[in-house]
């Protein structure tokens, strides 16, 4: 999974997300050549879902739906 900047530039390339004894493990890479591990711990999950509204739901619900455009080089 890639996450985009607003100008289109590859921010984040997550290659793998498994379980860990601390959490979830979530691997890959930063601007394209900075690896990284990160751990992502069950208090960190929890204050994220403070994040989450019915909005947002619905928005990621429709974006599988949603045709995707290419960003642009």
């Amino acid at each position: 999974m890639k996450l985009f900047t607003l100008d289109k530039t590859i921010l984040m390339d997550l290659s793998t997300v498994t379980p860990h004894d601390q959490g979830i493990l979530i691997e890959g890479k930063i601007m394209g050549t900075m690896p990284m591990k990160v751990i992502l711990r069950p208090e960190e999950l929890r204050s994220g879902l403070k994040l989450v509204s019915p909005r947002l739901i619905f928005s990621l619900l429709s974006m599988l739906f949603r045709k995707s455009s290419q960003p642009k080089k």
